[in-house]
């Protein structure tokens, strides 16, 4: 007999994000199944059958399991576990005590179950290696400029001195070499849309914490004018206008959202009244999205929002992850996704709405009618049911921020373009200034949060010594004109400063001190009579 599992093995280990994840949570519920399912002898037929378990027994056993566990939670019904065990048995994860499984139909009974020697697990494939160029837009850079022909003598009125200049600009040290100003080639409207695909993808990596998007993401089949008219395309309310109406959902799907989404002030007066009339409608919307033949999500998206579904516990960073990954739909899927999760809110939220069902509540139904409609693979994938009911739950309990634009990515994205948008000086012997060029986005390694700091602190200080330095070893410069910018500088970076110049020595040897200046002596007349005053003496006439 297998021990039990205590809690905390229950609840299993978080499947983080990254390629193959549903296979990674197939084969942990698999191994948890296995080693914690109590086993017994059981009598059937008066026959004794050791190590084995009931069908009620098992759905007993792994909903709870389910419900525990942090990758699935208690939105799992017993149903989605009578559904699971089904696959297992299909699969030859269990048998029956006579040895058959594949086509045989799993009961929630008395019927006897048990393992075989060994339950397959699917393999993981071989994750690809991070490739050096992915498929994503180059952002135009500061390469690409012409020179702006300007004069070679432009009348300006004298605005100051040059000693007037240098007081108001002390800070600057050396001479200003000969320069240019120059300007990039004006951005088209597909730069534009390149660089909000790229730096896009870039975001989403960043939040997922990925080293490369590769395995659960192909950016050869998004579009970067989808992302620019999900983003740019929107009403007061934040949904997604369409241009072509023929896209939109039909009317009589809209009126009867409309109708369920402000019960009872939303229905027509036309429209009959009877009971159970509200059912009829919602019966409708449900029967128009569960007849879509992709869902809301699409299929080439299905790995990725499967990741982020690794996050969950990170509510936060969850929520950015979906709002970036909303972007890559289609603008009349977004739409669509759009309404449906405001109908959904609103009717768990509506108490005056009759109920929909005789058995389970309004967001339970919700969660059971639209999960595979807005989340699923191309092939089915034994997980899919428990997977979409997870992101549906989240994005429900969510629903106010997931369909937003994350504001951190538009904000940086907007700033870039005016960055490219400005003229730069260019001087003499050098290239476009680099200090002012953004960084160019691209996929590159992860590092950990240590690293970026010390990187960040050792680049930004190191301009800064040198500038230290700069100003130590300036011949040229006076010494009252030296010891003015050492204060500017001590002032505005004292850490950097003390470490220069450790003690009040170090930094007086900077300036020896000169031989005090001798006072001339003073010579004093040797007087050989006192001084007489002035008397008028006698003249002597012819």
């Amino acid at each position: 007999m297998f021990l039990k599992l205590n809690r905390a093995e229950m609840d299993g280990k978080m499947i983080g994000p990254g390629p193959y994840r549903a296979t990674k949570l197939w084969n942990e519920t698999i191994m948890l199944f296995r080693g914690g399912m109590p086993v017994r002898r059981h009598w059937a037929h008066f026959r004794s059958y050791d190590h084995s378990f009931t069908g009620a027994e098992a759905v007993d056993f792994l909903h709870d399991l389910l419900r525990q566990n942090q990758n699935f939670g208690p939105e799992v019904t017993r149903f989605q576990t009578l559904q699971l065990l089904r696959k297992f048995l299909k699969n030859h994860v269990i048998e029956d005590v006579k040895g058959r499984f594949g086509k045989e139909d799993f009961e929630d009974n008395g019927h006897l179950y048990r393992f075989p020697p060994q339950s397959p697990l699917k393999p993981v494939p071989v994750r690809p290696p991070v490739r050096d160029h992915i498929s994503v837009p180059r952002i135009p850079h500061w390469d690409d400029y012409e020179e702006i022909s300007v004069p070679e003598k432009i009348p300006m009125k004298p605005l100051m001195n040059s000693e007037s200049w240098n007081k108001r600009h002390s800070i600057a040290i050396g001479e200003v070499p000969e320069c240019r100003l120059v300007r990039r080639r004006e951005l088209t409207p597909k730069h534009v849309d390149q660089i909000w695909k790229s730096m896009t993808l870039t975001h989403l990596q960043t939040v997922l914490g990925l080293q490369s998007l590769d395995g659960v993401l192909d950016a050869k089949l998004l579009s970067s004018k989808h992302i620019v008219h999900n983003v740019f395309g929107v009403n007061k309310q934040g949904i997604v206008v369409l241009k072509n109406k023929t896209e939109d959902l039909p009317h009589w799907v809209l009126s009867a959202m409309k109708c369920l989404a402000n019960w009872p002030n939303g229905s027509d007066a036309r429209q009959p009244m009877y009971p159970g009339f509200e059912r009829d409608v919602f019966r409708t919307v449900a029967e128009h999205f569960q007849r879509l033949k992709e869902p809301l999500l699409t299929f080439h998206l299905y790995e990725i929002f499967v990741s982020i579904l690794g996050l969950l516990q990170r509510q936060s960073v969850a929520i950015e992850a979906l709002q970036v990954c909303f972007l890559l739909l289609p603008p009349a899927n977004r739409r669509k996704l759009q309404l449906l999760m405001r109908l959904i809110a609103k009717v768990c939220a509506n108490p005056s709405l009759p109920p929909l069902n005789d058995t389970i509540g309004a967001r339970t139904l919700m969660v059971q009618t639209f999960s595979r409609c807005i989340l699923g693979s191309a092939d089915e994938v034994d997980l899919d049911e428990l997977l979409a009911t997870k992101l549906v739950t989240f994005m429900i309990d969510n629903h106010d921020g997931v369909l937003k634009v994350p504001s951190n990515l538009r904000k940086s994205v907007e700033e870039h373009l005016s960055h490219l948008r400005r003229a730069q000086i260019k001087y003499a012997g050098a290239d476009t200034d680099a200090s002012m060029m953004s960084p160019p986005h691209s996929f590159c390694r992860q590092i950990s949060r240590e690293e970026f700091e010390q990187q960040r602190v050792s680049g930004s200080q190191g301009a800064i010594v040198e500038l230290l330095e700069s100003i130590i070893q300036d011949k040229n410069m006076s010494i009252k004109d030296k010891k003015k910018k050492l204060k500017q500088f001590q002032r505005s970076h004292p850490d950097i400063y003390r470490r220069r110049f450790p003690t009040a020595e170090s930094e007086a040897a900077l300036f020896p001190e000169r031989p005090p200046r001798l006072k001339p002596q003073l010579m004093f007349l040797t007087l050989k009579k006192p001084f007489q005053p002035f008397q008028r003496s006698w003249s002597f006439r012819a």
